[in-house]
């Protein structure tokens, strides 16, 4: 299998590595905006690298993986199946839902396969509580909590083009509370603060955030985000039914202290971003997208799941503006 990879930054560089590492990838092509990056990831993996994406699309490709800057996703989409390619492309398809819904009517048009990249669903964490809610362990599920927090606030550059907290952060919480329940999301109110660094403020953004989430059938569901949580990386969910409790994400890296007496120490080598924590969720995701092109599976995440997670996350953002809680029906 020959597969093309558009963007070789840290997680452009990381699915290269990983997809030439995979037994049914014979052959790999990287392209990406600065052609020496590009040059340079292909020398590290064994790779080819082509000067642009017109020139990797025209390398007689059986797919293409996308890990471009977020505002080139849509466009870069529609390319992939204009040429006939299927698709596995990074969250989001867009920044907004007409974007997300053009690109989305190319694919159709096209009839090629769209996987979009939420990796949490391969985490074996994630997909054990899945299994958990399906099976009836935990009784009625009423309580769902989520907490995505980053240990330090992103290159202020790269703010103003993320779509914000909620949009690029949250939107991952909405993927994965969607996938292990199976229910949708109604309403949402949402609050956010900015009181940390000014880049926020200039960016129009905040870096916290918290939002109650109202599912289909009256679960109740917290999610929280932060910039700013200095222990490290911390991804965590937790489900409370009336029969039992689960969480997922405590381990001996999550970056929390317990100050109760006779508790373990504090974690001596805390996650320090989402490329140690999620690994092999990134390569199983890859392996996934790989059985897809070759028909050995269907598809797990297609852009339909990518645009119903968006426009909670556009609720959410909508609902901090405006101060009141906003039903997901609003945004069409």
């Amino acid at each position: 299998m020959r597969i093309g990879v558009i963007g070789t930054g840290r997680i452009g560089s990381f699915h290269a590595a990983a997809l030439a590492r995979h037994p049914e990838v014979g052959a790999l092509v990287v392209a990406d905006a600065d052609p020496a990056r590009a040059a340079a990831v292909a020398g590290t993996v064994g790779a080819e690298a082509a000067p642009d994406v017109a020139a990797l699309l025209g390398r007689g490709l059986d797919a293409v993986v996308i890990a471009s800057a977020t505002a080139a996703h849509a466009e870069l989409i529609a390319r992939a199946a204009r040429a006939g390619l299927p698709a596995f492309c990074e969250k989001p398809i867009a920044l907004d839902v007409p974007g997300t819904l053009t690109a989305l009517a190319a694919v159709a048009e096209a009839g090629t396969e769209l996987q979009l990249g939420f990796m949490r669903r391969f985490d074996a964490g994630y997909r054990a509580a899945r299994e958990a809610v399906r099976a009836g362990r935990l009784g009625r599920l009423h309580t769902v909590r989520t907490a995505t927090s980053d240990p330090e606030p992103p290159p202020a550059a790269y703010l103003p083009l993320s779509g914000g907290l909620f949009r690029d952060c949250v939107v991952h919480d909405v993927d994965i509370v969607r996938w292990v329940t199976g229910r949708e999301v109604v309403e949402v109110y949402a609050r956010g603060s900015d009181a940390g660094g000014a880049l926020f403020r200039e960016a129009g953004d905040v870096d916290t955030a918290a939002a109650l989430l109202t599912l289909d059938d009256g679960t109740l569901v917290t999610a929280t985000a932060t910039r700013c949580n200095g222990a490290g990386y911390d991804v965590r969910m937790e489900l409370a039914g009336d029969r039992d409790q689960l969480a997922v994400g405590l381990d001996e890296r999550t970056p929390l202290t317990s100050l109760e007496p006779h508790s373990p120490a504090p974690p001596p080598k805390p996650w320090p971003g989402f490329l140690e924590r999620f690994a092999p969720a990134y390569e199983a995701e890859l392996d996934a997208f790989v059985r897809l092109v070759r028909g050995e599976a269907p598809n797990p995440c297609d852009g339909r799941e990518a645009l119903a997670a968006l426009r909670v996350a556009e609720a959410c953002e909508r609902s901090r503006r405006e101060h009141r809680p906003v039903r997901v029906e609003e945004i069409v």
